[in-house]
């Protein structure tokens, strides 16, 4: 019997056009760059909204790769979609991120073993508390063995999913900041991600590349971020 949900309002694939193992960039260009250059046998699933999606082969192995676009919301809407109507069941986001500790340099590997939050996003579960939101272990232990076979240098701990990007240029605060807890990157849609597998069951990973650091000052480009950093598509892949 046919998938009623599907096409959904957001994603215009039909039902089994998308594989159980998804990599999640934001930038839907960055996913044609991950289909065009590491996938085999490829096919678009989806152009909606120009958020990309495509699903081919790596070794062998069926894997998809779709855009998310920026923040909780947006990646809230397309891993909803994506775990629920089809029936994915291992998302992993491939991203940049904004480095915290002074041990990430721009252009190192952070594998995001829990996801802090300014967001609102997790509270609108209605829990009687604050929710911790964690990566899958499965694919967190899986990441960093693939790393280390791969001989890519990585950090793992805890990421920020922030809602603001343009941080205001005064903030007041005379507690601890992230970075005293042992933050080690600030990106936009980990926490998201996480919560929303953990309610469905699903696995969820964040793998982000510094793009750029809030100790040096030092940024990278548009550009760049959407084709050199390859590094963290190679770990990802190896999940599939």
């Amino acid at each position: 019997m046919a998938n009623a949900n599907v096409p959904t309002p957001h994603i215009e694939a039909l039902e089994g056009e998308i594989a159980e193992t998804i990599l999640l960039p934001g930038d839907p260009l960055r996913a044609k760059f991950i289909a065009d250059n590491f996938l085999t046998d490829v096919k678009q699933f989806n152009s909606t909204r120009n958020m990309l999606g495509f699903t081919g082969f790596y070794n062998g192995k069926r894997v998809s790769v779709m855009g998310t676009g920026m923040g909780c919301p947006s990646i809230g809407i397309y891993s909803y979609e994506l775990i629920h109507f089809y029936g994915v069941k291992n998302l992993i986001r491939v991203g940049t991120a904004g480095a915290l500790s002074p041990k990430c340099k721009v252009r190192d590997m952070v594998i995001g073993m829990g996801a802090c939050t300014t967001s609102n996003y997790v509270r609108l579960f209605g829990l009687p508390g604050d929710y911790s939101c964690i990566a899958s272990f499965e694919l967190l232990e899986k990441a960093v063995a693939a790393a280390r076979e791969l001989g890519i240098p990585y950090h793992v701990g805890n990421v920020l999913s922030s809602d603001m990007f343009y941080a205001p240029d005064k903030q007041v605060s005379g507690g601890m900041t992230w970075s005293d807890m042992g933050v080690l990157a600030v990106e936009m849609e980990a926490a998201a991600l996480y919560s929303n597998a953990a309610a469905a069951g699903a696995n969820a990973l964040c793998i982000c590349t510094i793009s750029d650091s809030a100790i040096t000052g030092e940024v990278t480009t548009a550009e760049e971020r959407q084709t050199t950093f390859t590094n963290m598509m190679k770990v990802a892949l190896a999940l599939a």
